[in-house]
């Protein structure tokens, strides 16, 4: 059940260029989350401060329950991520969540691909952890302009998953477009996990239908009010009814959904 919770921010730092890396004090946001899943939060310089007026909803990099704390990574692009990539630690921030549905890991599956891009990247890595502490065999795919974009890099290089990153610009692995490794690593998948621009997820759709894999997409949509009710992240997916798809509440009934059934080209 999502929560709202005043909760202390433990550290911050700049991991690259406008790349931020946040550790929260929530217990109980952190009790409650599963992997998928976001927070909506706010910059709070004194508490019932309304500026700025929305709240800005940013995935669960990382989820200890042990230790109570929650771990975001986000780029400051506009005012409110701007505000928030100012806090030190023992400041505040005013947030909602554990918010929405996350991943699911079929029981009987063993051979996973994991796709990221960009931002994408983020909310990937708690299910990577998850495959790994079930013994599942896992392939890691992330692209990003830059090696500093690529997320949790040192991470999936200390773990065991067989890794395959790209970036634009050459500075870290394969130059080029991650979507590039599709051909040569889903082959032998069994389910796929993505997550990033609409257009790279979009080719990673295209592969799995064409190849009958099951699979999820992590999507992200701008959102008002993070409870369903604003109607401002609807996305279009695709259901049994006249018209073949409806419109679905990225907050509440995703922001994960089937791959297959997501539509990114209207």
């Amino acid at each position: 059940m999502s929560k709202r919770v005043i909760a202390k921010v433990i550290s911050q730092e700049e991991i690259s260029p406008r790349h931020f890396k946040m550790v929260i004090d929530a217990p109980e946001v952190a009790k409650e989350a599963k992997i998928g899943q976001f927070i909506h939060l706010k910059w709070v310089a004194k508490l019932n401060e309304h500026d700025p007026l929305l709240r800005r909803p940013i995935s669960l990099n990382e989820i200890d329950q042990e230790a109570g704390t929650i771990t975001i990574i986000y780029r400051a692009i506009g005012r409110g991520t701007q505000l928030l990539a100012t806090l030190k630690a023992g400041d505040q921030v005013d947030l909602m969540g554990p918010i929405g549905m996350g991943f699911s890991i079929p029981e009987d599956t063993n051979k996973f691909v994991v796709v990221g891009g960009g931002m994408g990247i983020a909310p990937l890595y708690p299910v990577v952890k998850k495959l790994v502490e079930l013994n599942k065999e896992v392939t890691v795919l992330i692209g990003a302009e830059n090696k500093g974009q690529l997320l949790n890099l040192a991470d999936y290089e200390e773990m065991d998953v067989e890794l395959k990153a790209s970036t634009v610009d050459g500075s870290y692995g394969y130059q080029g477009f991650v979507t590039e490794f599709l051909d040569d690593t889903l082959i032998d998948a069994d389910y796929i996990y993505t997550c990033g621009p609409e257009v790279m997820m979009e080719v990673v759709q295209n592969w799995v239908i064409a190849n009958d894999i099951k699979g999820e997409a992590s999507l992200e949509e701008r959102m008002g009010c993070g409870t369903g009710a604003c109607l401002s992240c609807v996305c279009k997916i695709k259901v049994r009814n006249e018209s073949g798809w409806d419109y679905k509440k990225t907050c509440i009934q995703g922001p994960v959904f089937p791959l297959n059934e997501v539509i990114f080209d209207d």
